[in-house]
């Protein structure tokens, strides 16, 4: 393919864990990707720079430094780049972390997010892909989660934060017609992970020799989603806008707006137990186990529904926890010890 025949992806969150498998994946199918990342201190800035020097190798890449609440910033990237789809993953992720520094939650995911609608109804690309989270289920208690229920009972400044994401998305995609498709991430887990993540530290602390505290004292169900899985479904799904007709019983498809919500998890939820245990098993090593209590703004369970997933693209994730696990552990040992 021609450079002059490439389309362009605005992939926000570039350096981010998410980001960057997107904006890999996006690159080998032919795009051209403008990344725009803070590069923010929440966790090892290098690793952020690692990712970034990965995707720089290709020549059809395009960093960009900055913040996406910062005013009129984006605006210039849609003048400069008028990019043909956007996939908006920037965000201060980590439900603890929200309530410890709420205020950091509401300028980027609040704020960037309207920075980031606004600057699109002038150059209106062909279809916004935009990160929510599972989170915004909060105490909802029936599962799996259907992405037709309600979501009005958030747990954390994070789901909050998630839940005005899709607000914003639904009131710009009605006001200007902006074709806008929110994902609801469940537990994503895999290679050049976040540091923050439970398996990344339980993975160091394991190979250190040290505890790991398991909340909930261990009697948690997560929808453990391996990140291959998760970019192949968003790649496949910037070729489905929302258009005028649902595509099933169960599309979440606004009735006045090219607007809906996709779950995106593995639909098996599975004990966190398990999960420990096959980071033992990759690991060859046991854990010492330092059992602790919920922890405020957790849930104890996590369960996609993903039919729509199916009905839209005919996809539904496929990767064993053992095989992801492995494979995160494969890159931890590679990438930490050169082994």
């Amino acid at each position: 393919m021609q450079l002059g025949a490439m389309k362009t992806a605005l992939v926000t969150g570039s350096a981010g864990f998410i980001g960057f498998h997107v904006s890999t994946a996006l690159l080998r199918a032919g795009w051209r990707v403008i990344g725009l990342d803070s590069l923010s201190p929440y966790y090892d800035v290098s690793l952020k720079h690692a990712r970034h020097d990965f995707l720089n190798q290709n020549t059809h890449f395009t960093p960009l430094i900055g913040k996406i609440e910062e005013p009129g910033l984006l605006t210039g990237v849609f003048h400069s780049e008028a990019p043909d789809v956007v996939v908006h993953l920037a965000a201060q992720a980590g439900v603890r972390h929200s309530i410890e520094a709420p205020r950091t939650y509401l300028e980027t995911n609040v704020s960037g997010t309207f920075e980031l609608f606004d600057a699109a109804r002038a150059q209106k690309p062909a279809h916004l892909l935009v990160a929510s989270s599972s989170s915004v289920y909060g105490a909802n208690s029936a599962m799996p989660y259907t992405e037709t229920e309600r979501t009005d009972f958030p747990m954390s400044l994070y789901a909050a934060t998630k839940k005005t994401t899709e607000g914003i998305g639904h009131t710009y995609a009605h006001l200007y017609g902006l074709p806008t498709t929110l994902f609801r991430f469940f537990t994503v887990y895999g290679p050049w992970g976040r540091p923050d993540m439970a398996y990344f530290k339980f993975t160091r602390a394991i190979l250190n020799g040290d505890p790991i505290d398991v909340y909930n004292h261990g009697d948690m169900l997560r929808d453990f989603t391996y990140v291959d899985d998760l970019v192949a479904a968003i790649v496949a799904l910037v070729d489905v806008p929302p258009g005028d007709t649902p595509v099933s019983e169960k599309d979440s498809l606004s009735p006045v707006a090219p607007w809906r919500v996709v779950n995106i998890g593995n639909n098996t939820p599975e004990k966190l137990g398990e999960f420990i245990e096959a980071i033992e098993q990759a690991l060859g090593k046991t854990a010492q186990k330092n059992f602790l209590p919920m922890q405020p703004g957790d849930v104890p369970a996590t369960w996609a529904d993903t039919d729509l997933l199916r009905d839209l693209i005919g996809f539904r994730p496929t990767t064993s926890m053992k095989d992801g696990v492995k494979a995160f552990v494969d890159w931890y040992l590679g990438y930490y010890y050169n082994t």
